[in-house]
């Protein structure tokens, strides 16, 4: 197959499109001088006029008329396909987050993202930290490791512990003195590595944070998982550390932040994308949409 110079296509059908050359110069950020070499290039390679030129003034010929219908058509599938090819189909994402955020944060708004952008079809993927960021993935990621290099990372938010347990389990803690009446009732701690010894760091940290140690006599139940503790704190099976946004998306009060500080772990999230899609308008919908939603989370903890 024996393609014409597509730069002097490109150029022709830019001054079919505007029926100007300066403009046309303009649009592709180049002099007209160029443009208008290009042009002749392209009349020199069909042999055959495209332009009736007649002092400053132009129009197409006959010729020129068929060939624009025929390449602007082509150039538009050409750009379209490459589109595809960069960015994915357009109106479609997928995202990829970690479970915990995913189903005790994202899932249950994802409705008022649904509402505010229905032309974009988002799909959730799971990872882990040690997750491949690349294409075969997700098209963009909410992780704390974000890679560098080629990505975009945004901010979104810093995780910040607060202990917080079942309505039931409320009702006999919330006329007692706290913290000290706390330990009397059973500790969920979360470990995700099974293989280590179990030392309840999430608590010691807590207690830490606020100036006094962890009792040695306090009961403590292990989890595996933020969200196998979370369900176990909401049937009242004792008092865990989670997230802000998991209490932000227990519209049901399922479970109650105890008035008690928080500890940070260190860890942040971040929306994470290719520099190369930093323009494409479902990225730019989803990171602002994204941003937005983490306000509810400061507003709880405030």
């Amino acid at each position: 197959m024996k393609l014409p110079p597509l730069r002097a296509v490109q150029c022709f059908a830019e001054v079919a499109r505007l029926n100007s050359f300066s403009k046309a110069a303009q649009q592709l950020n180049v002099t007209q001088s160029a443009v208008s070499h290009q042009v002749k290039l392209l009349e020199q390679y069909l042999n055959e006029p495209l332009f009736n030129r007649n002092g400053r003034t132009f129009s197409l010929t006959d010729a020129g008329t068929r060939y624009y219908q025929e390449v602007s058509q082509s150039l538009t599938s050409l750009a379209s396909a490459t589109q595809k090819m960069r960015y994915g189909e357009p109106g479609h994402l997928r995202l990829a987050l970690y479970s915990s955020l995913a189903v005790k944060w994202l899932i249950p708004r994802l409705e008022s993202f649904k509402h505010a952008s229905p032309d974009i079809d988002l799909t959730l993927n799971m990872i882990v930290d040690d997750t491949d960021f690349s294409d075969r993935v997700a098209d963009c990621f909410i992780t704390t490791t974000p890679p560098k290099g080629e990505f975009e990372s945004v901010f979104l938010f810093a995780e910040k512990l607060y202990p917080a347990c079942g309505k039931g389990l409320w009702q006999q803690l919330k006329n007692q003195p706290l913290p000290s009446e706390l330990f009397k009732y059973p500790l969920l701690s979360v470990q995700y590595d099974e293989s280590a010894q179990r030392t309840a760091d999430d608590w010691r940290q807590w207690c830490s944070s606020g100036g006094f140690e962890l009792p040695k006599n306090v009961r403590i139940n292990h989890f595996s998982h933020v969200i196998l503790a979370a369900e176990a704190a909401r049937y009242n099976l004792g008092i865990t550390l989670i997230d802000a946004f998991f209490i932000a998306s227990q519209h049901d009060n399922h479970l109650v932040k105890l008035p008690l500080h928080g500890v940070e772990t260190g860890c942040k999230f971040y929306f994470v994308y290719k520099k190369s899609r930093a323009k494409q308008h479902d990225i730019i919908t989803l990171s602002r949409w994204l941003k937005a939603q983490w306000a509810d989370v400061k507003t709880i903890t405030s």
